[in-house]
């Protein structure tokens, strides 16, 4: 009887398995067919704006041959990419394998953020919060002022000198800067050093390496052009100094373990191995930034532990910028309080960006809580003009990836989960609502 019991067990499995694979064969056919309308429209939609295609490393025959129209022919991206929005949105999640069902949630999410985009091209005005959860998938959090002038105060008692905070700071802060003569030294050193680290953990593509070229005019600090087979180009700006802890914190952000090593990743894994092609191109507007530059922040922590980093910093990068490293503790012990006053930059962005402030009240609120020197503050409002609400997704971003990484067994004395946590995160289709 119980043999008789097997052998009809079998035969069903024998015969339902070939209609459920066909089932999910012609899903993962029909997803790869709508990747590929969606990559040759973002294409065609960066033509209208530069920032949309951070990178493509997809098929050459796939960018777009004809000739951009003088205006945006809005309504027809919006027909194109709300009808693969419906055609994802029909998909079956459940008889699905668990990857594809993570592909799919992502997808959807992509196409939602590429309509809203268009939409803002349009003209539509979002408020910020609506913006950054219908483009990055996140909430951002909202901060009372006077949480952040608790952390001012502490600040103001570890700063030597009079005056006020940011007058400090500022005179504080320019013995640390790296001179213009040594940067290029300096951060090649950073790099390799980060290279190196990331290398002992991860198999990064044989011929994977980067250009780094140092740059003038731009609203960022630092940027990663990732050209596609395992290469990119890094710039670094130099339109104000650039002081000693940025080296690795560029050096890491932008390549090892940061942009440039998740690009090679995704290229890697879902576009080569699994043939995802719509991970070969990557919108900047998108739920895939925030885990970029989350990851990008986090990944600092990960290649230079705290220790770590103030040893190399004080043993290698201090000598080789010429500066004296006596200071290098309590340096590093005000910059760590510094950064608490991260999400003070989202308030002012929030604030101006939904017109309650003008720019030069964005810019004060920078002076007073991030102790930007307001130069370099109206600066960051040029970067608010541009990215709006992108802001959220460094520090944000990389609150949700330590809090994912934590929670799924990180521990400061298993450095080796660490670096395995994050090389899957890097790996995978991974957005903010799916890091809670």
């Amino acid at each position: 009887m119980k043999k008789v019991l097997l052998l009809l067990v079998l035969g069903f499995w024998a015969c339902s398995s070939p209609q459920k694979d066909t089932e999910n064969a012609s899903a993962a056919i029909n997803m790869d067919q709508l990747a590929e309308r969606y990559v040759k429209t973002l294409l065609k939609l960066g033509q209208y704006d530069g920032d949309i295609v951070d990178a493509y490393y997809g098929p050459e025959e796939w960018k777009p041959t004809e000739t951009a129209k003088d205006s945006l022919p809005a309504e027809k991206f919006l027909a194109e990419f709300r009808a693969i929005q419906e055609q994802l949105e029909a998909q079956d999640a459940s008889e699905l394998p668990a990857d594809e069902q993570r592909r799919l949630a992502m997808f959807k999410k992509q196409v939602l953020a590429a309509i809203t985009k268009v939409e803002m091209m349009q003209g539509k005005k979002l408020p910020f919060d609506e913006e950054a959860k219908l483009l990055y998938d996140a909430e951002p959090p909202h901060y009372e002022l006077a949480h952040f002038d608790s952390i001012l105060a502490a600040i103001d008692k570890e700063l030597p000198g009079k005056g006020s905070i940011t007058e400090r700071w500022d005179a504080y802060r320019a013995k640390f800067e790296i001179p213009k003569a040594r940067l290029d030294t300096v951060f090649k050193a950073a790099i390799a050093e980060a290279r190196s680290r990331t290398k002992k953990h991860y198999k990064l593509p044989e011929q994977e390496s980067f250009k780094m070229e140092f740059v003038t005019d731009k609203a960022w600090s630092g940027y990663n052009y990732y050209k596609g087979n395992g290469y990119s180009l890094i710039q670094i700006n130099t339109d104000f100094p650039i002081y000693i802890e940025r080296a690795i914190d560029l050096a890491s952000h932008e390549g090892y373990p940061g942009h440039h090593v998740f690009n090679a990743l995704l290229e890697q894994n879902l576009v080569n191995k699994k043939g995802w092609k719509e991970y070969a191109i990557y919108p900047l507007f998108s739920p895939q930034s925030l885990i970029a530059e989350g990851s990008a922040n986090y990944g600092i922590e990960v290649a230079f532990p705290a220790e770590e980093r103030l040893k190399f910093e004080k043993e290698v990068l201090f000598p080789l910028a010429g500066l004296d490293p006596a200071e290098a503790e309590r340096y590093d012990s005000i910059l760590e309080k510094i950064s608490q006053l991260d999400f003070a930059g989202n308030e002012a962005a929030r604030l101006y960006l939904n017109g309650e402030i003008s720019r030069e009240q964005a810019a004060d609120m920078l002076v007073k809580y991030n102790l930007y020197q307001k130069d370099r503050a109206l600066q960051r409002t040029r970067f608010m003009d541009k990215y709006r609400s992108y802001v959220i997704n460094y520090n944000l971003g990389q609150q949700l990836v330590r809090n994912y990484i934590e929670a799924n067994g990180d521990t400061d004395d298993n450095p080796e989960k660490r670096w395995e946590l994050f090389e899957e995160l890097l790996s995978n289709p991974y957005t903010a609502s799916m890091l809670n």
